[in-house]
């Protein structure tokens, strides 16, 4: 697809051009495609690596208004060894949570090369002034955050103000600093797969390193055809600049076995580039539990339950 993103990017009227000039998405071929990709099971010799695979790409996540310092630790403890009883398992690739306890976060993760992630920009809503969330940005970097999870204001979106959406992004971005921007569609809250597409490319042009489905607060959350249409918005987008971004999957993802579909859908849709924790993450908060359990049900030959991984 011949794109010119030096014009897309010109002035409002072209944004409007570029984005509704994306090819449309083919709704029942879409879904088949994903259904099909889904039944796809990994081999018994890979399922191990694959298991491991997922658990580096976990940002672990409390994102609750009774979140404490207390909580964050612990979640940072596990989010470090993941299974002291085995620890042979890989830390996850980050530890997410609000703002205002990236700084505890960041002490106790210091070192460890496990990132922290924080959520910005009036999370979950995006309702709020631009100053606001700019400050929201700054105080998180500050903290100490790597990366800083933000979300896009969904009414200027299917208003179509697209240049004060992509103007957003880009702000937020430059507040980031060093940090990684990964830039929060609502997939629920968009009204068609059409739309998922532009927001897609609206994020990536706007400066987005990671685009991510959802907060987790609005349902649907992730779902294997969203996730597909956002992975060929980025393996397009490489192959037009060369540059790679990140998809991040978020709410609703629970089992080993929905990670396992969604591993597979990196690898048929991006490719196996993608594999790693630095394009692809798994935003959750249980699925690092059932993974654990089905690293123990390989290593050991029977199932363990719960009780021995549990975050808390």
């Amino acid at each position: 697809m011949p794109f010119d993103l030096d014009d897309a990017v010109r002035d409002d009227r072209s944004l409007r051009r570029f984005l509704h000039g994306l090819p449309g998405v083919d709704q029942v071929g879409l879904e088949q495609r994903s259904a099909g990709l889904a039944t796809r099971s990994v081999k018994k010799s890979a399922k191990r690596w694959a298991i491991d695979t997922a658990i580096s790409m976990v940002d672990l996540t409390t994102l609750e208004g009774a979140d404490t310092p207390g909580k964050v630790r612990a979640l940072c403890a596990k989010a470090r060894r993941p299974d002291p009883e085995h620890p042979d398992a890989p830390p996850v690739a980050a530890v997410c949570v609000y703002s205002d306890l990236a700084e505890v976060a960041t002490e106790d993760l210091a070192g460890t090369g496990v990132r922290v992630a924080s959520v910005a920009t009036a999370f979950p809503s995006g309702r709020a002034p631009q100053a606001v969330k700019i400050a929201d940005v700054e105080h998180a970097v500050a903290a100490g955050a790597d990366e800083i999870d933000m979300v896009i204001d969904r009414g200027a979106f299917l208003a179509g103000r697209y240049g004060q959406v992509h103007d957003e992004i880009r702000a937020v971005k430059r507040a980031c600093g060093e940090a990684h921007l990964k830039v929060i569609l609502e997939t629920g809250e968009l009204a068609t797969y059409d739309d998922v597409r532009r927001a897609s490319w609206l994020a990536l042009l706007a400066g987005g390193d990671f685009i991510k489905t959802s907060t987790g607060k609005v349902s649907p959350a992730a779902t294997l055809p969203v996730t597909h249409l956002m992975l060929q918005a980025v393996r397009d987008w490489h192959q037009v600049t060369g540059d790679l971004r990140g998809v991040k999957p978020a709410g609703g993802i629970r089992s080993t076995k929905d990670a396992m579909k969604y591993l597979v859908t990196v690898r048929e849709v991006a490719g196996p580039d993608w594999l790693t924790a630095d394009l692809f993450r798994f935003g959750a908060s249980s699925l690092l539990n059932d993974l654990l359990m089905q690293r123990r049900t390989q290593l050991q030959g029977h199932y363990s339950g719960p009780e021995h991984v549990a975050v808390d």
